[in-house]
C-alpha cells in the first residue's frame, strides 16, 4: 500500500513576488537570522523554506522518507489579498504550477486547487478550470480574510464543490483578531491560533447544518482535527441543552465529526490515538506539513507506525486511495 501525504505545501517565486508587491495586509519581513518571513501586521503567518519552491527537493525528501505520493497545496495566506485581479492571477499561477508538476511527475504528485474565494464568481470559474486540469480537491483557509466559510456569499462555490464531490482540505491561517489577542508573541499564532481558527470554522459548519446542505462534501480537517476531537463532549452537552427552535442540525455533533476526515499531524502519539478513538481509523489520513519548519514527516511516520498494522496501513495510504479514487 503506498504512503500518501495529503497535507504538504508548495509556493512559487511568482506567488511570493505578487504578495510582496500587492499583499496588503500581508508583508515580508527580515527575521533576526536574516531570512524572510511573511507577517500580517505583527503576527507571523508563514516562514518560506527552500522546499516550498523546488520539486526536486520535494522528490528527494519523499524518497528519503518513503512517501510515494504527495497531494500538494498552497498554504496560508493563500490568495485572499491584493484585490480581484491580483487574487485571480495568484491562484492561476499557483494552480498552473502544480498542474505542471503533476504532468511532470504523474506517479508522485497530485494537488489541491486554490481559489479567489473573496470573489465568488471568479472562484467558481477557477474551480471549473482547475478541475479540468486534474485538481484532486480544493484547499481553503479556515477564514477568508476574516470572513466565515458559511457566509451566504460563498454558497455558489460550495454548491459547485458539492456537485463535483471534491475533497476539501480546511487549513488554518491566522485567526481574526490575532493581533488583539497578542498571538504574534512567541509565535502563538501557529501553536494556538491555527488550532483555534480551524476549530471555530468547522464547528460553525457542524452547528449551522452545513453538512446537511452539502451532503457530498468531503472535508479534511488539518492538524488532527485541531481541537474538535477534544471538544466532543462539550458539543454533545451544548446540543443537548439547545432550544429546539434554534437547532439547525439534523444529527448529533458526534455523527458529524465522524463524517469528516482528518490528517494525522498531532506531534504526539497519544493525541493521534485519541483522535482515532473519537472518529475511527477509517477517517484519518497521512500528513506531514512538509516543508514548513514545523513539519512532522518522521513524527507522522513514527506515530502511525506504532499503531496496529491495519490502522497504520489505512492511515498511511488506504484511506486516501479510497477518498481520492487513486
Amino acid at each position: 500500500m503506498p504512503i500518501v501525504d495529503v497535507h504538504t505545501h508548495m509556493f512559487t517565486r511568482r506567488w511570493l513576488e505578487l504578495l510582496r508587491a500587492n499583499g496588503s495586509p500581508y508583508h515580508v519581513v527580515i527575521r533576526p537570522d536574516g531570512r524572510e518571513e511573511i507577517y500580517r501586521g505583527e503576527t507571523p503567518v508563514v516562514f518560506p523554506q527552500p522546499g516550498h519552491f523546488d520539486y526536486g527537493i520535494r522528490l528527494r525528501e519523499m524518497d528519503r522518507a518513503g512517501i510515494d505520493l504527495s497531494i500538494v497545496s498552497l498554504t496560508c495566506p493563500n490568495v485572499y489579498w491584493g484585490g480581484e485581479a491580483v487574487s485571480v492571477e495568484a491562484a492561476r499561477e499557483s494552480n498552473d504550477s502544480m498542474a505542471e508538476a503533476q504532468r511532470a511527475h504523474p506517479d508522485r504528485i497530485r494537488w489541491f486547487t486554490s481559489l479567489p474565494w473573496q470573489h465568488p464568481e471568479r472562484a467558481v470559474d477557477e474551480l471549473r478550470r482547475t478541475a479540468d486540469l486534474g485538481a484532486a480537491g480544493v484547499m481553503v483557509i479556515a477564514n477568508i480574510a476574516g470572513r466565515s466559510l458559511t457566509e451566504a456569499a460563498f454558497a455558489p462555490i460550495w454548491e459547485e464543490i458539492d456537485r463535483r464531490a471534491l475533497p476539501v482540505l480546511v487549513h488554518p491561517g491566522e485567526p481574526p483578531g490575532a493581533d488583539l489577542m497578542d498571538m504574534g508573541r512567541y509565535d502563538l499564532s501557529w501553536s494556538v491560533g491555527f488550532i483555534f481558527d480551524t476549530t471555530l470554522a468547522v464547528t460553525r459548519m457542524i452547528f449551522d447544518g452545513f453538512l446537511d446542505r452539502y451532503p457530498n462534501l468531503k472535508l479534511i480537517v488539518a492538524h488532527g482535527g485541531a481541537a474538535l476531537p477534544y471538544l466532543v463532549g462539550r458539543f454533545e452537552k451544548g446540543d443537548e441543552v439547545e432550544l429546539p427552535q434554534r437547532r439547525r442540525m439534523s444529527a448529533k455533533p458526534t455523527e458529524y465529526l465522524r463524517r469528516l476526515w482528518y490528517d494525522c499531524i498531532t506531534y504526539d502519539p497519544g493525541a493521534l490515538r485519541y483522535l482515532i478513538s473519537v472518529v475511527g481509523p477509517e477517517r484519518v489520513l497521512f500528513g506531514t506539513d512538509w516543508p514548513h519548519q514545523v513539519h512532522d514527516v518522521y513524527g507522522s511516520l513514527a506515530n502511525t507506525g506504532a499503531l496496529p498494522a491495519d490502522q497504520r496501513d489505512a492511515i498511511r495510504g488506504a484511506n486516501a486511495v479510497r477518498l481520492f479514487g487513486l
